[in-house]
């Protein structure tokens, strides 16, 4: 399945193409003329994202064995280490309430709250040994954490928008968002020694930017965005087993199509 990146340049692109052929109907009457006039307006957003982990591994992860107390999970080790680790993403949804504050002919502040939910997995390749069993050489198995986050996410972005031209406008927008992991409790009760769980932070800040195309239809202004976000700070929750202490460092990166209507 394609990621949403791949999607979104595929569909901006499209929308380009069919703007460049509205620009040529200059005799065409622009519909909601007075819109961007106004001091405030609302809306609100639906959207796909993809969240990611972008990981830095420990140094020398391959060497570093671990013994038996920080492998809960894999009942028949002795020890172990971690030979690769990756991270994947799933599609999630987001919806979210649109707060526009106009600043001038061609900036505005806007003020998204949104309720986002999503799924990331941390894949270890891990190699194993026993020897307390004569005869029993290492054997390797994949072990994949899955991170599920139910977000309730608070951005605040400047919007820049090109100039209008007939029903269509082109903007990029920039700013910061926090974020509050609801799904942090529910961890908690999961995190049993048959199956240890991977926790992250339950907050986190991170920086956004993105780029969209605005279309002035008859009643209402209808908006795609692609959307990026990189985490500031180191989210993983270390727990003394292997699944944390092969990590250096641990950041969110989330990838976000977004469709407006305000």
């Amino acid at each position: 399945m394609k990621d949403i990146s791949t999607i979104s340049i595929r569909l901006l692109i499209a929308l380009m193409l069919y703007s460049l052929n509205g620009w040529t109907q200059v005799n065409k009457v622009p519909n909601l003329q007075k819109f961007d006039n106004a001091p405030y307006h609302f809306g609100f957003t639906l959207a796909m994202n993809q969240m990611f982990f972008s990981l830095k591994p420990v140094d020398n992860l391959e060497e570093i064995w671990f013994k038996k107390q920080y492998v809960p999970d894999i009942f028949v080790a002795d020890s172990a280490r971690v030979l690769s680790l990756d991270s994947k993403a799933s599609f999630g949804f987001t919806i979210g309430i649109v707060s526009n504050l106009r600043l001038g002919d061609y900036f505005d502040l806007r003020f998204v709250p949104d309720l986002a939910f999503g799924e990331r997995d941390l894949v270890y390749e891990i190699e194993y040994d026993d020897q307390n069993l004569p005869g029993f050489s290492p054997d390797t198995l994949v072990s994949d954490k899955k991170v599920y986050s139910t977000l309730v996410e608070f951005p605040i972005h400047i919007k820049y928008k090109a100039m209008r031209i007939q029903n269509t406008r082109v903007y990029v927008l920039a700013g910061m968002k926090y974020s509050l992991d609801l799904a942090k409790e529910s961890k908690k009760m999961a995190d049993e020694a048959e199956n240890k769980h991977v926790k992250i932070s339950m907050n986190d800040l991170l920086a956004e930017g993105g780029i969209g195309f605005d279309f002035y239809t008859t009643y209402f202004k209808f908006g795609v965005e692609l959307k990026m976000g990189y985490g500031f700070k180191d989210i993983l929750e270390r727990e003394d087993n292997i699944y944390t202490d092969s990590i250096e460092e641990l950041r969110s990166k989330i990838f976000q199509l977004t469709f407006t209507f305000e």
